[in-house]
């Protein structure tokens, strides 16, 4: 486990209930500094629950939380100093234009929150129509200011629930590519999506929960990892191909595709053997493709392992 330093966010046991409803239970997250995170999962799985936990916006039942070292909510007034957040859809006085809703929100902060509004409207590409009243904006406009207005803070942590939900493909994209931009500015941007593709598309690492429980978390790499590999192997004669990787020590299973068959590995190393018995065999080998699971198919595997729902 990595140290508290090198982890924005923290979390140990962290229990949330509403009456005799579970939203959160025993939740450990561990957030690195410095990438896009994803908390992923489906609609009603304990993703906002959690957010507002971070933020102070609902108590504990039980466990521990810190951002950026500090506990929360014992010093949530300085944590939150430098965090900006997105809970659910960003709203704003629609009669007022974009940069007007900011200096609204400027004027509750620091001083400095001011000097800060025009350097965050070009942050997230909104300067063109910052004197354009927000009813005339995009869901995706909405949104790149929503993220705007948590730049105000200078955070070095943006949370950001849902943020995607709503955009068209265009809006989706330059989202995707504002994010790495804030990343790559050192910042943490920690996200909850049920849109796996975008999120494996976005972000660095993950968790995923489901009914309040965290269940997978790591490196987007790790996440999609199968327990065992598997190849496509396009070939001229499949089933001699098939014949003769029965015997195969390193194949699990093995099946016939369009092209050639799809090979179950039972280790990793196996491919070049398997390769040179084709060939040996008198199967002329043509392509040899490791399959990559998607991160969709991933979470569809895993959570389909949890039992009834509560």
């Amino acid at each position: 486990m990595t140290t508290t330093s090198e982890n924005i966010i923290e979390t140990r046991g962290l229990t949330k209930r509403f009456g005799q409803r579970v939203a959160v239970a025993g939740v450990d997250v561990s957030v690195p500094r410095g990438c896009a995170f994803g908390f992923l999962g489906h609609n009603g799985a304990g993703k906002t629950t959690l957010i507002r936990l971070l933020l102070g916006l609902t108590q504990a039942d039980a466990g521990t939380m810190q951002i950026a070292g500090r506990p929360i909510p014992q010093e949530r007034a300085q944590v939150l100093a430098r965090v900006g957040a997105i809970v659910e859809e960003p709203h704003f006085h629609g009669h007022l234009t974009g940069r007007e809703n900011l200096r609204v929100i400027a004027a509750a902060r620091d001083p400095q929150a001011v000097s800060r509004i025009d350097g965050a409207l070009q942050r997230v590409g909104l300067s063109d129509r910052a004197g354009d009243r927000v009813r005339t904006y995009s869901q995706g406009m909405r949104q790149r200011l929503g993220v705007a207005r948590c730049l105000l803070a200078e955070p070095e942590l943006l949370i950001l629930d849902e943020p995607m939900n709503g955009l068209d493909p265009g809006g989706i994209l330059e989202f995707r590519k504002m994010i790495a931009e804030l990343v790559g500015e050192g910042r943490t941007v920690f996200l909850s999506s049920h849109l796996l593709d975008e999120v494996e598309k976005t972000c660095d690492a993950a968790a995923v929960i489901d009914r309040g429980r965290v269940i997978a978390q790591g490196s987007i790499g790790e996440l999609v990892r199968s327990e065992h590999a598997e190849l496509e192997i396009g070939c001229d004669r499949p089933e001699l191909a098939l014949d003769l990787l029965d015997s195969h020590d390193g194949v699990a299973a093995a099946q016939r595709i369009d092209d050639g068959i799809r090979v179950t590995l039972s280790s990793n190393d196996g491919a070049a053997s398997i390769n040179a018995r084709l060939v040996q065999g008198g199967v002329a080998v043509f392509r040899l493709t490791p399959v990559r699971e998607s991160l969709e198919q991933r979470f569809l595997e895993i959570t389909s392992q949890i039992g009834d729902p509560q």
